[in-house]
């Protein structure tokens, strides 16, 4: 079983934050989600993968970000982190343009599926 590690997760995570500011944030996360996966965003909205692909390949990109306060929650620990959920959990501050800073606490839940890490369910909440 893949080990849904800490340093594994935050790869996946600054992996997609790397794609949201070389715009190709659609295409990783249309890859990363699975088939029932939501976003849950700080405006309120719900967006299923579609939706999410749509919305990131029109978007501008990122600037800079940084990642803080990363913490792993085990869903289904099994021994050394291989289990078949966990969570990540961390606070972001991402800049675009001349726009202000977006600071946000951010969950993202991953599941294994055929052997994989993938995206589940992810949520933004504001600071």
């Amino acid at each position: 079983m893949v080990d849904l590690t800490l340093d594994r997760l935050l790869d996946l995570e600054r992996r997609g934050w790397d794609a949201l500011c070389g715009s190709t944030g659609g295409a990783f996360y249309g890859a990363l989600m699975t088939p029932s996966a939501l976003m849950v965003l700080v405006d309120g909205s719900v967006l299923d993968r579609d939706a999410v692909v749509a919305s990131l390949d029109g978007a501008p990109p990122w600037d800079s970000y940084d990642l803080h306060d990363v913490r792993r929650v085990g869903l289904a620990d099994g021994a050394g982190g291989a289990d078949g959920a966990a969570a990540l959990v961390y606070r972001a501050r991402a800049v675009r343009g001349d726009d202000p800073p977006f600071v946000a606490l951010m969950a993202s839940t991953y599941v294994v599926v055929d052997g994989e890490p993938r995206l589940a369910l992810y949520q933004q909440t504001a600071l």
